[in-house]
């Protein structure tokens, strides 16, 4: 090749170097993931219902459930619409600019659409939300499902609401540190006789026993506790008070569920008016009948908080 050629060849190579910049310039691009600012590019992800999304600076953003409307206040988001369990649930003061959707389990498809939002987050988990699906995708508004169960799922929808958000320095705070601090809890516990536990939702027609494929019953596993609804789950679904009688655990811990807490305790009251044998367990003999554990950190979930609802378990377990 001659030197003529050569020097050609350069050439354009160079003025194709640099119309490529000029075309990423003309377009836009940022990087994926800044640290400091929500203006954040593109960041595709795949769903809880397996679903690839894809992502970009959202504005207008709707969480149907109070519990991941938290999570993506939490990454550094805005929102624009939520349900109404958000503020039951929720410590959190809104703007009067934020609509309230109804009930988490039957939000108000219309109101959704009236707020034209960018992006819309769901539980893959409700009924009512998978449903919405076809008809929020027909509209053209970028939708994602999440479940979350344990403190690892909360982990890794943080993660994502991060990534969006270009709030890398949040997911520290409000993920990385809390797991940290859980991690020690968990340490602390090793090499302790570990109790033997029943773990009760109650609610206004019964009661549950939970093992630890529950968010609660995996944390009790996590500590070392012998759960005895992992040992006989069929005969503990109703709560069999025989099956109790025979297992008789160190601690029985309860929740009541959803908004009945008054008809959850009245509950509690008669089943245990209805079973003297009850009052011979080493659990109740002991002091160690814990009928009123509080929801917020232990029926729904507490995201940032999950550090303290361990702390309280092991205050309990083995304090």
């Amino acid at each position: 090749m001659n030197r003529n050629l050569k020097t050609s060849c350069f050439i354009q190579v160079v003025v194709s170097a640099l119309a490529l910049l000029m075309l990423v310039g003309l377009f836009g691009c940022t990087p994926r993931r800044p640290t400091t600012t929500f203006s954040a590019g593109a960041y595709t992800f795949t769903d809880a219902l397996g679903s690839k999304i894809t992502v970009e600076n959202p504005q207008r953003v709707v969480a149907l459930m109070g519990g991941f409307a938290e999570t993506w206040l939490l990454s550094g988001g805005k929102l624009v619409g939520v349900t109404d369990d958000f503020l039951e649930e929720r410590d959190i003061d809104i703007s009067d600019d934020i609509a309230i959707l109804g009930m988490y389990n039957s939000p108000n498809l219309e109101e959704i659409f009236a707020l034209n939002p960018d992006f819309v987050i769901l539980s893959s988990e409700t009924a009512a939300h998978v449903a919405l699906k076809d008809a929020l995708r027909s509209a053209g508004i970028n939708i994602a499902y999440f479940k979350v169960t344990f403190f690892e799922d909360y982990l890794d929808m943080l993660r994502i609401c991060t990534e969006i958000t270009g709030r890398e320095d949040l997911y520290e705070r409000n993920g990385n540190a809390v797991k940290l601090q859980i991690d020690s809890i968990i340490a602390a516990t090793v090499g302790k006789t570990p109790p033997r536990v029943l773990y009760l939702i109650t609610f206004s027609g019964g009661a549950r026993a939970q093992n630890s494929s529950t968010m609660v019953g995996r944390m009790l596993y996590e500590m070392g506790c012998e759960n005895i609804a992992d040992k006989k789950p069929s005969e503990l679904k109703d709560l069999n008070i025989d099956v109790i009688i025979e297992e008789d655990p160190d601690f029985i811990l309860v929740v009541p569920m959803g908004y009945d807490d008054e008809l959850a305790k009245r509950w509690q009251d008669q089943f245990i008016r209805d079973n003297p044998a009850w009052n011979s367990l080493t659990a109740v003999k002991n002091g160690r009948y814990i009928s009123d554990l509080p929801k917020d950190l232990f029926f729904y979930k507490p995201n940032a908080r999950w550090n303290e609802s361990y702390e309280y378990l092991t205050d309990i377990l083995y304090g």
